[in-house]
């Protein structure tokens, strides 16, 4: 199966399942307070699968187009209702009744989440041991103190056993721009404070990459030789004849020990003519290879189209991170409220333009990484899943209208006046969600073929 189709087929699957769970959060919550559900659908447009079940008789539906679905219930801002079903009518409910139908969608998302979270910490997730092994020069880490070799034990008093564990507490204490208290064990097994402050990040700095791009910490991994491992078959390397499995041995007569050698050599560089020493086999060869120049940072930097061969990770740098069943729930429902906390800061900090909208992924973005989690294993597209139903979850209980929090605003203005909103008042609120929701989808989109283009 092609890249495209795998992670066009994830991607639909990720979506059918967050779907299901979130309307059938709103069907089952419905149909315990006693109203009528008329259809349950899955996607929309014509029907491909169409089944009737229960008293009464409701109608559960695969559909064409598998990008969303619908729970219809009987109400009669939707049709005519029979004089003795009205009791039964959505509209005709209580206005506490209502809210709970409307919120048990959003809840089911972060109950799937707390779930799929719990699920993985019992099983178990591979990780790296959460070893220092570089510390960038003038980097925040350097000056607080860090050194390679130091082994984290413990993140503001939460214990840590891998070196991704904490991620999203550090995402979380960067936005509230604070100060983080290690405790390490160093190389000479001495147990250590070090006290990272982070207030010089910018909310814009929150994201992959963070940890090691601008805090300066990386983690101990084997190192990385100069073997070709991937080649983009239009570079400049594909071109003249570099080949997966060549060892690079010197370039222009400097010695190349190690990969980052060699992109330090390339880099500095751009559109100047080279001469590669390589092993190949048992024999050695040389290549003459002009890097191509490209803008990185508004700087001319030279690249061959080539990628590192990565080495196995020897089960010494490896851990295995579970817990008990207690432990794992409550690890589960931690992690995603800091996931929710999270979302709802990084939209605050855009609203107030501190943080670009670049960041908006749309279908495209996220069908690349369903299908990517989903090529590394059942756990990874699991943890997928959990991250995606946690944004769903926080992004239907925005007061937009369309969306469920734009209806519990509705609701919350009914309570508060005594009286339903009238058609008008409705109408018009539902054109303004529709738009919002329109320019939302467009800027996904938008983000999405930029990235591709680049």
């Amino acid at each position: 199966m092609s890249g495209f189709l795998y992670s066009a087929f994830a991607f639909i699957v990720a979506i059918s399942v967050l779907v299901v769970v979130h309307e059938f959060g709103h069907y089952w919550v419905a149909k315990r307070l006693g109203v009528k559900v008329l259809r349950f659908s899955v996607g929309f447009g014509r029907p491909l699968w169409l089944r009737r079940f229960g008293k009464d008789q409701t109608e559960w539906s695969v559909a064409a187009i598998p990008l969303g679905g619908y729970v219809k219930m009987l109400d009669e801002h939707e049709g005519e209702v029979r004089a003795d079903e009205l009791p039964r009518a959505f509209n005709r409910q209580p206005v506490w009744k209502r809210v709970l139908i409307v919120l048990a969608g959003p809840a089911f998302n972060f109950l799937f989440a707390v779930a799929a979270y719990s699920a993985i910490n019992i099983v178990g997730v591979e990780g790296l041991r959460p070893v220092v092994g570089r510390v960038a020069d003038g980097s925040l880490a350097e000056h607080s103190g860090f050194r390679p070799g130091d082994l984290f034990l413990t993140i503001d008093a939460q214990p840590v056993q891998s070196w991704d564990e904490r991620r999203l507490y550090l995402y979380e204490k960067a936005l509230d721009r604070a100060v983080v208290h290690f405790e390490v064990r160093d190389r000479d097994g001495l147990r250590q404070q070090r006290a990272l402050d982070l207030s010089s990040l910018s909310p814009a700095d929150v994201g992959a990459g963070m940890v090691e791009r601008l805090i300066g910490l990386s983690p101990q991994l084997p190192e990385l030789l100069p073997v070709i491992g991937f080649l983009d078959a239009e570079g400049p390397a594909a071109k003249v004849g570099l080949k997966v499995g060549d060892r690079i041995h010197s370039v222009n007569g400097q010695a190349v020990r190690t990969w980052s050698d060699l992109v330090a050599i390339v880099s500095s560089r751009p559109g100047e003519p080279l001469r590669f020493i390589l092993q190949r086999g048992s024999g050695r060869q040389e290549i003459v290879l002009a890097p191509q120049t490209v803008e990185q940072d508004g700087k001319r930097i030279g690249r061959i189209g080539a990628g590192v061969r990565m080495p196995a990770i020897p089960d010494e740098m490896r851990v295995s991170v579970r817990y008990a069943p207690t432990t794992a729930i409550a690890e589960g429902i931690q992690t995603t409220w800091r996931m929710s906390l999270l979302t709802l800061k990084m939209l605050g900090k855009m609203l107030q333009l501190e943080v670009s909208t670049q960041t908006i992924s749309g279908p495209l973005t996220i069908a690349q990484y369903a299908g990517a989690s989903a090529r590394i294993g059942i756990d990874s597209f699991v943890l997928f899943l959990a991250v995606v139903s946690v944004s769903l979850g926080v992004l239907n209980l925005l007061p937009v209208p369309v969306l469920d929090g734009g209806h519990l605003l509705f609701y919350t203005v009914e309570a508060v006046i005594g009286r339903s909103l009238s058609e008008r008042a409705l109408y018009w609120g539902q054109q303004v969600g529709i738009v919002l929701l329109f320019m939302l989808m467009a800027l996904a989109f938008y983000n999405d073929i930029v990235r591709l283009l680049h």
